[in-house]
């Protein structure tokens, strides 16, 4: 699970502040399993802590995907808050990768979120958001995943 900050144009109506990034717009939160499939994306303001979107974007996943007992998140969605919430209502643990000392090393599994991320960022339409709704913003990343996954499944 990992959250990515977007620049909106000028159109979108809501929209937040990402002091962290710097950048004015939204946050596109994905989670993914070992594969890189998309299981859960969520659209939020950017201003919307990594946390609080998490638990959004975890919240009811259990009955839809029994099969999950592990979150790996990074350090920004490290809260003992969201750990026990998790941990009681959904029988899932969560794990956070730390950041290391080097500044360009990847570490545990994060490298697939990112990886997915670039995918992502291969359509045009995702270097910024030009859509006026979150929801339709969410509709277009899961079309974008529906487009990775028949990729796959037509590669010979």
């Amino acid at each position: 699970m990992d959250g990515q900050s977007v620049k909106t144009t000028e159109r979108g109506s809501t929209r937040g502040f990402d002091g962290h990034k710097l950048v004015r717009g939204r946050k596109r939160h994905i989670l993914l399993d070992r594969l890189g499939l998309l299981i859960a994306s969520r659209v939020e303001l950017a201003n919307v802590p990594d946390k609080k979107a998490g638990a959004r974007l975890l919240a009811g996943l259990r009955a839809l995907f029994p099969a999950i007992r592990t979150v790996m998140a990074d350090a920004g969605h490290e809260s003992s808050k969201l750990t026990r919430r998790l941990r009681w209502h959904e029988g899932w643990k969560l794990t956070t990768t730390r950041r290391g000392q080097r500044v360009f090393k990847i570490k545990g599994l994060t490298w697939i979120v990112e990886r997915s991320f670039a995918w992502l960022g291969r359509n045009r339409r995702f270097i910024k958001n030009y859509e006026f709704k979150v929801q339709t913003s969410e509709t277009m990343i899961d079309i974008a995943a529906i487009r990775l996954v028949l990729n796959r499944i037509t590669r010979k």
